[in-house]
């Protein structure tokens, strides 16, 4: 096993394509993203073979990468007692309005879920029981830890496993072979190198997509800080499968979450963890009107919007009413933020805040595109292999299965690891495509060897495109609405953007990277607009929000949203796939 640390920044500024260095690493599974998923998928690997050569290319550094990468305060999904992989997955289903979602990829991550969170407590998790030694619930599914060092966790194991982790490379494009995925190239951030893995499986683990609209919860989205997804997860996995024809699925619906105002912490926390309820500006109890869906309890996309209806009625701002809290009770709360936004504290105590006496304000967060909360990502079987052979999604990458959260991340990590150990057994690679690696270099040093020029920085097309999408795409300050006339506007200045991505423009490694990530961002944002488009009805409120079709159509819609882009013409498809109900019951209740 190796941990290959980066170099310290360094001035790289290579006048021509032949003064960059390349280095190629042959493995037999590549996985790009050292995440949560990214770790379990080695971890897993190597109890099936331990053999196998197992490389891990990590943008950041694994010991505090990823979504998980502050830690977290529970675990929102473990199976109680008296509870089985079927209730999860009813439950899920109504989380989402009935579907439609992947039931057969849903059930099998559910009976993984149990024993993947148990491993992350044999691995030194400490996840709170009470006296008898039960585990501690604050809702139906989800149970409280200590998880600050959640992801130091599973980096060491995922390194105890035996592979090697390649950080501070960020992927840029996938390596294929007549039709099949055969590794991935990357960007050396740090060293300037251009990285080539070849592999027979490659299991893509980058994260959700997070930056692609404009955040109000900051005054400033230059560093991304201040939104509620981890800022550096941008959609890159999404982008390379998408250039290479993998099937993406349900990025429609997108999640958005009531999170705290000006900050963007975690509500569930206050509202769930400690009966915090939802009131308006007049002290009423908001959820009091959605009692017919659960009140309460009724599905996350209800409750995200429901403050947000508040507000265009005219009884905003909203808060989540902590005056009833207890000084030892509050300060428990402090505790628990601790464990995921330590900086949310902080923040309260800048302004002077006590919870006990003034309520917490919230608001909508930016819409990000998560297959481990929402449906989001590639189409998958149950391999966890996409469309593209060779190629195998898991955690926020894999769509159709959403509710999966810390622990069906994990799980899914195993469930990928499971499929690509199988599909490469008797492979061998082929020769390595020298012409397509020199393109994939071309592509990626473009902005650096042409910094002299004048041309556009990667920040300012960034900064673009999330004013685009929030205003046109069913951003936040839309109140998330959009119509057929905006997504069409939406679409033709991304495709103006594209057309721009020759001048940009990057003076060192670090800015180069981020002249990739605008593009992947770019790219990603053109396929969420055709699926906001294809779906002409209104199906999760907040979510997806259609003004011209403001009613469920289930007669036409009660189906998946597919797109494809050919990655000859560049030119985008969209289609549907059917919904199959597997687990019996009223799809709407739990």
């Amino acid at each position: 096993m190796a941990n290959i640390a980066a170099r310290r920044m360094h001035p790289f500024h290579p006048k021509q394509l032949s003064d960059i260095e390349m280095q190629v690493v042959t493995c037999d599974l590549l996985i790009i993203g050292g995440g949560n998923a990214g770790c379990f998928v080695a971890t897993e690997a190597a109890k099936l073979d331990p053999s196998l050569k197992v490389v891990i290319m990590e943008k950041a550094e694994i010991m505090r990468s990823g979504a998980c990468s502050a830690g977290m305060d529970a675990i929102n999904t473990y199976i109680p007692k008296g509870k089985t992989p079927e209730d999860l997955v009813r439950w899920s289903r109504a989380q989402v309005g009935g579907g439609p979602l992947r039931e057969d990829l849903a059930l099998s991550n559910a009976e993984e879920l149990n024993e993947s969170v148990e491993d992350l407590e044999r691995w030194g998790l400490p996840i709170l029981r009470d006296g008898d030694g039960n585990v501690r619930y604050r809702g139906k599914w989800d149970i409280s830890i200590h998880g600050e060092q959640l992801k130091p966790i599973m980096a060491e194991k995922a390194l105890e496993s035996g592979a090697d982790v390649y950080n501070r490379v960020a992927g840029t494009g996938l390596l294929m072979y007549k039709g099949r995925c055969v590794g991935a190239m990357g960007l050396g951030v740090r060293d300037g190198k251009f990285y080539v893995f070849r592999a027979k499986a490659t299991v893509m683990a980058t994260g959700g997509a997070g930056t692609l609209y404009k955040s109000y919860t900051a005054d400033s989205t230059d560093s991304g800080a201040q939104i509620w997804m981890c800022p550096y997860c941008v959609g890159s996995g999404y982008a390379m499968g998408f250039r290479q024809g993998a099937e993406l699925t349900s990025l429609e619906q997108r999640w958005v979450a009531t999170r705290t105002k000006d900050f963007c912490g975690p509500v569930d926390t206050i509202s769930v963890g400690y009966g915090a309820p939802i009131v308006n500006a007049k002290g009423e109890r908001v959820m009091s009107r959605y009692a017919a869906l659960g009140g309460d309890a009724a599905p996350r996309y209800i409750r995200a919007n429901a403050p947000m209806e508040e507000w265009l009625a005219g009884r905003g701002p909203c808060y989540c009413d902590t005056t009833h809290l207890t000084p030892e009770t509050s300060k428990a709360m402090m505790e628990d933020y601790l464990n995921e936004r330590p900086s949310f504290v902080l923040f309260l105590a800048s302004r002077g805040q006590d919870v006990t006496k003034e309520p917490i304000e919230i608001y909508g967060s930016d819409p990000y595109i998560l297959g481990g909360h929402t449906g989001g990502g590639f189409w998958v079987d149950m391999r966890r292999m996409t469309t593209v052979p060779g190629l195998f999604a898991a955690g926020e990458t894999a769509g159709g299965n959403p509710n999966k959260f810390v622990g069906g991340c994990c799980a899914e990590g195993k469930l990928a690891a499971r499929g690509a150990v199988a599909y490469m057994e008797g492979l061998d690679l082929p020769p390595l495509d020298e012409a397509q690696v020199k393109g994939e270099m071309e592509r990626v040093y473009a902005p650096l060897l042409s910094r002299d020029e004048e041309g556009i920085r990667p920040v300012e097309m960034k900064e673009r495109l999330q004013r685009l999408m929030d205003e046109y795409a069913g951003g936040i300050s839309q109140f998330y609405r959009t119509n057929e006339e905006r997504l069409d506007y939406a679409l033709r200045h991304i495709a103006v953007l594209q057309s721009q991505f020759r001048y940009l423009r990057a003076t060192d490694s670090h800015e180069l990277m981020q002249a990739m990530e605008t593009i992947d961002r770019v790219d990603v944002a053109e396929a969420v607009v055709h699926h906001l488009k294809a779906r002409k009805e209104t199906r999760w409120a907040g979510w997806q929000t259609r003004s011209d079709y403001p009613e469920r159509d289930d007669a036409h819609f009660d189906c998946f949203i597919e797109s494809r882009r050919d990655p000859v013409t560049g030119e985008v498809s969209t289609f549907t796939r059917p919904y199959e109900q597997i687990i019996p019951g009223d799809r709407h209740t739990a």
